[in-house]
Formats: C-alpha cells, structure tokens, sequence
C-alpha cells in the first residue's frame, strides 16, 4: 500500500506543479522566490538529464518505459520482503519516471520549474527530485542493508 500511496502521490505532485507553471507562465518566463538564489522558471526539456539527449524520442521514452517496467516487475516480484529503504526508494523512482514520461508522450518535452542560481544547476521538476531522492535511497540500501549474495552485509 505505502508503494501505491508514494508513486500515485510523486505522479500528483509533479503534474500539478508542471500545469501551474505551464498555465500560469509563459515559457521562460521566471518570477524570483529569492533574487538570484531560486527562481522558478518555465522551461522546456526535449532531452534527458541536464537537456542530454535532446531530440532523441526514441531513447528518452523507450529507455525510461523498460525502466519503469523493470520497478513495477521488481515491486511486484519483492513487494513482501522488501526493506523500507527500497519501499520508499521504488515508488519514488517510479512515480518520477512516469511523471516526466508522461510529459515526454502527451507534450513531446519535460516542464521544468526549479531553478537554483546560486549554483548555477540545471533547471528541474518535482519528478526529477522524486527520481534522485529514490536512487539516493537505493545507494543507501546496497551500502547498509543489502544481505543478498555479493551484498556488502552477506553473510560468507
């Protein structure tokens, strides 16, 4: 259940978030929550990760379909002896990878939103947050909790 309720909510989250600022903001338009520091501003990403891939449909919705397969087969397959960690880390994967899927399929580009200028990073969505939290998580799980053959915690 907690994997439903996290995906459905990441998928929620990010599409709402996407159409306000898509409804509300015309494309590069930029309003500061903090002058130079965090703004949110509307762009369009037709690429992967930091705009890679740009124009390349054929990789940035295949790639992420046999992904998104791969977690509902996994979740499906280890739902009862999962560790929390990956409980959490799955849907959050999941739920951003539909997110922004979603828009790549309806919309033919990711609404992005979040932009840190301090640091000059790319500019980003709540999937791609939901997507890094989760791999972060994952990371977290095969360093401390991972007890499957190989697993650093396997017992020998």
């Amino acid at each position: 259940m907690l994997i439903f309720v996290v995906t459905t909510l990441v998928i929620i989250i990010d599409q709402v978030s996407k159409n306000l600022v898509r409804n509300n903001l015309d494309l590069g338009d930029t309003v500061p929550l903090i002058q130079d520091v965090f703004h949110i501003t509307h762009v369009q990403n037709t690429g992967a990760a930091f705009s890679m891939l740009e124009g390349k449909y054929l990789i940035t919705i295949g790639v992420p379909i046999i992904l998104i397969i791969f977690c509902i087969v996994f979740i499906r397959n280890n739902m009862e002896n999962m560790h929390i960690t990956l409980k959490l880390a799955m849907p959050l994967i999941l739920g951003g990878g539909i997110g922004n899927l979603y828009d790549r399929i309806m919309y033919g580009f990711v609404t992005d939103m979040f932009d840190f200028r301090l640091i000059s990073f790319a500019v980003f969505n709540v999937a791609d947050i939901a997507v890094c939290i989760g791999c972060a998580l994952l990371v977290v799980f095969v360093v401390f909790f991972d007890d499957s053959e190989g697993g650093k915690n396997a017992k020998n």
